[in-house]
């Protein structure tokens, strides 16, 4: 054995709705586990895990040097309303910005339509007189008699987190400063979150949620960070912990705890970074990642290696898939689309006698009816276990014995007694439901992008991801997909896969007739600066990657575009060379430039991280010898709607050229993956399983 003091182990960890994931990379080598997730106490899961993974690993707790740590807990505290109570602080005049919202109507004809309620109700909602323009001029010195009025409020309101977020302080967040300290001064263990310094962007509705829920979460993920940090050196565990944010970097537990509202899609962030991992080895520039877990389904484009990013995005929609319909967040995230249930996503029968899965999920506690924990209602893993997708006697490992008996049950109360159906019936349109709606939902967002996901590879991972991946892509046309090694933990190894990484947003309009260069090149040194404050402590000794970004449109315009900036500072010249680049771009998304209009930019993002290892192009392997199973069994086939006999492969003992024709079921501790009929799947040299149509 090696000196442990020369070997690199490195752990992630992903907690999901329903498994909290744990991938161990020992000298190159993975290793890895689910355990199920702790309601209670999130970090007795990761301790559990981590435990586990390591006795597989062979390796003491001690030689751990490094975990990487995705959560859903800042999203489930949004969505479920569990965080602290919270005070915002607003400009007089900007009070019910909130509730107001952006007065857009996300369904049209809806009567009965129902809008998120605000995060922080009005009777929590405070206003201080003081006013700044979109320059950053200040019009109205801030008021220190109505600011002392409002911290006595504060204090005797036992608020446990105050948001401040006052009109323009995206351009001068002065005033925004002086109440919080205002607020410190007073209440010394208060915690305050300020907009100018959590989202520093244009559009009040969107600036104020964000700092809403920083400051509503920011108490209990503190609380939470600082119990594990000390948990895992009760057992041993005393490397450096670090966490993966929304937009797909790393950053240091502190930085996380000042700014949790970045956590908000951290795992499936991890889960992109995977998918596009797997992308760079195989030389595939156009991919379709999709991850299906315990409580919904995701799908994230990757061009040119690189995930899709924003810099909004959506949280705890009250209508599923509809956008307007939730809470917008103001961050940088890697762009992924929620198109779906997960497996422990609960099945029933609307008014109108029809199936319906999810919202809601069955999650850990109590679990889907086939765990035997107490749950009743029938899930979408209910479903898989009675079209035999799943073997009852080898879930996670065999850690969790199925119950095809209970499947059955809960499947007739809750769906084939209201409409019908027997059992069969009932899992057969609970799944063909689920990955009709996954496979729609994926159609629109690509044409929303201008793309066909026909022409595009899946990548597929999630417990439940390669369950359901061959129906997917029989639906979208879609000819190949792609079950990556550790595919069940994928999210886990994508924290292992991510750089350090920081990037700062902030709005400043620059109109290009009378660009002001110097002043720009000073807000992209402050922000170069900013972004490379949170990264410094992961560069090592190496050179950072800086990309810069510009959002850009023609004046008067409400929505703008992405472009890339390719030089590092402004000159005179800059302007006519912008407007060149952005009438390119503005042309690709919406097929030709306006002459004659004046452009503007809006906004400024700037990058900074550690640089990604070289990949190492894996050759395709396109034919080989097919293998054949001697353990079997029935296995439904949605296509032709009967029951069909499937080889059952483990894919521990399947190797580099092997082909595993459809029906069939490849198994795996975390996973398996459906081979239909329509598709045959080649293992690749990486172990990949290339799975092509016929």
């Amino acid at each position: 054995m090696a000196n442990s003091a020369s070997r690199i182990c490195r752990v992630g960890v992903d907690i999901g709705g329903t498994f909290t994931d744990i991938a161990l990379e020992l000298d190159g080598v993975l290793h890895s586990t689910k355990v199920l997730t702790d309601y209670t106490a999130p970090e007795r899961a990761i301790l559990r895990g981590v435990e586990a993974v390591a006795d597989l690993a062979g390796i003491h707790l001690g030689e751990i040097r490094q975990l990487i740590h995705g959560t859903t807990l800042a999203t489930n505290a949004l969505i479920e309303r569990r965080g602290a109570k919270t005070a915002l602080v607003t400009t007089e005049g900007f009070r019910d910005v909130l509730e107001m919202r952006t007065e857009n109507r996300f369904e049209q004809y809806d009567l009965n339509i129902s809008l998120p309620p605000a995060l922080i109700e009005r009777a929590d909602r405070f206003v201080v007189r003081e006013r700044v323009d979109a320059s950053g001029k200040v019009l109205l010195a801030l008021d220190g008699a109505s600011v002392a009025v409002v911290v006595d409020a504060i204090e005797k309101g036992g608020y446990e987190s105050v948001a401040i977020g006052f009109i323009h302080a995206y351009a001068n967040g002065r005033h925004e400063t002086l109440v919080r300290d205002a607020l410190l001064t007073r209440i010394p263990g208060l915690s305050v979150s300020i907009s100018s310094e959590v989202s520093p962007q244009m559009r009040e509705f969107e600036r104020f949620n964000t700092v809403c829920a920083n400051a509503y979460v920011k108490p209990a993920i503190k609380s939470y960070l600082d119990r594990l940090v000390v948990s895992l050196k009760d057992i041993g565990v005393v490397c450096p912990v670090f966490m993966i944010h929304s937009g797909g970097g790393i950053v240091s537990v502190d930085s996380a705890s000042e700014f949790p509202v970045r956590l908000v899609e951290s795992g499936p962030a991890g889960g992109a970074i995977f998918a596009a991992n797997v992308a760079r080895h195989h030389g595939l520039d156009s991919v379709v990642s999709f991850d299906m877990g315990g409580t919904t389904a995701k799908i994230c484009l990757i061009e040119n290696y690189v995930p899709k990013t924003a810099k909004t995005f959506e949280v705890a929609r009250t209508y599923r898939f509809r956008k307007g319909s939730g809470m917008p967040i103001s961050i940088p995230v890697v762009e992924m689309v929620e198109i779906g249930a997960g497996g422990g996503s609960i099945a029933g029968v609307d008014s109108m006698r029809q199936i319906r899965v999810g919202p809601h999920s069955a999650a850990s506690e109590p679990g889907p009816a086939c765990y035997q924990r107490g749950g009743t209602k029938p899930t979408v893993t209910d479903a898989d276990l009675i079209l035999g997708k799943l073997d009852p006697d080898n879930f996670a490992g065999g850690a969790i014995k199925l119950s095809v008996e209970a499947s059955r049950k809960a499947m007739v109360n809750e769906i084939g007694s209201e409409i019908g159906l027997d059992d069969i019936a009932a899992a057969y349109g609970t799944c063909e439901l689920v990955d009709e709606n996954m496979a729609n939902a994926g159609r629109v967002h690509t044409v929303e992008n201008g793309k066909n996901i026909a022409d595009f590879t899946m990548i597929t991972f999630g417990g439940a991801g390669p369950l359901h991946a061959a129906r997917l892509c029989e639906k979208m046309g879609i000819t190949t997909f792609l079950v990556p090694p550790g595919a069940g933990v994928g999210s886990a190894i994508g924290f292992l896969r991510a750089p350090f990484g920081y990037e700062a947003v902030r709005s400043s309009v620059f109109n290009l007739s009378r660009f002001d260069w110097a002043a720009a090149n000073r807000l992209l040194d402050d922000m170069t600066k900013e972004a490379l404050g949170f990264v410094e402590g992961g560069l090592d000794d190496k050179e950072p990657v800086i990309e810069r970004t510009m959002f850009m449109r023609y004046s008067g315009q409400g929505w703008d575009i992405p472009v890339a900036l390719s030089f590092a500072k402004f000159d005179g010249g800059s302007a006519a060379s912008l407007a060149e680049t952005f009438e390119e771009a503005y042309g690709r998304f919406f097929g030709r430039a306006i002459e004659g209009l004046e452009m503007e930019i809006v906004s400024l993002s700037v990058k900074a991280s550690s640089p990604l290892p070289p990949a190492e192009r894996i050759g395709s392997i396109d034919t080989g010898n097919q293998v054949h199973s001697t353990s079997r069994r029935q296995l439904f086939d949605a296509a032709s709607g009967v029951f069909l006999e499937a080889g059952i492969h483990n894919r521990d003992e399947l190797t580099a050229g092997d082909v595993v024709r459809g029906p069939a079921v490849i198994v795996e501790r975390e996973t398996s993956t459906v081979i239909t009929a329509a598709f045959k799947a080649i293992v690749q040299r990486d172990e990949c399983l290339r799975v092509t149509r016929i």
